[in-house]
């Protein structure tokens, strides 16, 4: 006679199911991707943001970074070590490397952090490759934009000193504030310059497809 088959009580049918559907559940977080997720739109977004305290403007934010990192990197690298260097090319080369590595590690990275979608800052960024490509051309490109900001001090104090008749006075000196402002200024120049260029190149390269 065959053996009777066990029947499974209603509450363990349940738990088992319950947790199969956790299985899965866990199973898709993990394997979720840009590719099998499902598009969001921004009113659904919204929702979920934050909706009191004072709220900035993206671009304001990303811009307020920028100005705050430059800042600080006057504050600590030609206030702090300005005084050690006799050469002002000196206090130069290694603001520039101050620059570029707080560029490349934190005021990219923070720029990242705030986006509400991805990619969103890019457009505030000079070097958007990651990896030791990124932090060499970072360097290099503080560099020439402290190079610019220097550049600008010397004319600044150059047309004072030539109005006023005292050519030995220095009328404007460096200070973290006007420093990051100046930094600030000719970095999104630079990267204004860079973006219109590669509009430049792509409408040349659809046209030249298109003919």
């Amino acid at each position: 006679m065959a053996k009777k088959r066990k029947q499974v009580k209603p509450e363990i049918e349940k738990e088992t199911d319950y947790y199969d559907l956790k299985k899965d559940a866990v199973q898709a977080l993990a394997e979720a991707d840009e590719s099998n997720s499902p598009e969001v739109s921004e009113e659904e977004l919204k929702k979920y943001r934050s909706t009191t305290g004072l709220h900035l403007a993206p671009w304001l934010k990303a811009v307020l970074i920028k100005f705050w990192f430059a800042g600080a990197v006057c504050f600590f690298f030609i206030w702090g070590l300005g005084i050690y260097m006799a050469d002002v090319y000196d206090t130069l080369f290694v603001t520039g490397i101050g620059m570029g590595i707080v560029t490349d590690i934190l005021t990219n990275n923070a720029l990242r952090f705030i986006e509400r979608t991805r990619g969103e800052n890019e457009r505030f960024i000079m070097v958007t490759k990651r990896g030791y490509i990124s932090f060499i051309l970072n360097i290099l490109y503080a560099w020439l934009v402290v190079f610019f900001v220097y550049t600008l001090y010397n004319v600044i104090n150059l047309m004072a000193a030539n109005i006023s008749g005292q050519p030995d006075k220095v009328f404007l000196g460096v200070e973290p504030i006007l420093f990051g402002l100046f930094y600030l200024g000719f970095d999104l120049l630079f990267i204004e310059i860079k973006h219109f260029i590669i509009s430049v190149l792509e409408k040349s390269g659809k046209h030249t497809k298109n003919r």
